[in-house]
């Protein structure tokens, strides 16, 4: 069954390795094959990953994008590891994240990487508050 992407006018997403931006029209696209897409609002770019959760959902993104996912599990499991010395409260979410790369289920992790973006930013929102 072929994925249906349907994109503003100017509207850019990730087709494997492609960057692909549409003209200056709504457009309707079947992506038949197994080619990772990401749409523009789901892409996080390096210069936004300002927070160490941010830098996670940056790692898992590369990991979903790469044609060889193991060449940033050092780096991600770093992250990980601090964050949970930080943020013990993050636990949930970075399991549910580990899970979902360890099924090799990528978009999935991605999904759950946002969740936790959520509530660091609820934490952060907490500590201001105090």
């Amino acid at each position: 069954m072929a994925l249906k992407v349907e994109l503003k006018p100017g509207e850019r997403f990730i087709l494997g390795d492609s960057v692909i931006t549409n003209d200056d029209q709504r457009t309707r696209l079947f992506i038949e094959g197994n080619s990772p897409i990401l749409r523009e609002k789901d892409i996080l770019r390096l210069e936004d990953a300002d927070t160490p959760c941010k830098k996670i959902y940056l790692l898992v993104q590369m990991m979903y994008l790469a044609t060889d996912p193991s060449r940033h599990h050092d780096t991600y499991f770093e992250f990980v590891k601090d964050v949970l010395k930080a943020a013990p409260s993050t636990r949930p979410y970075l399991d549910a994240i580990n899970s979902k790369i360890l099924t090799g289920e990528m978009y999935k992790a991605l999904k759950d990487a946002r969740k936790l973006i959520e509530h660091e930013t609820e934490l952060m929102g907490n500590v201001k508050g105090a």
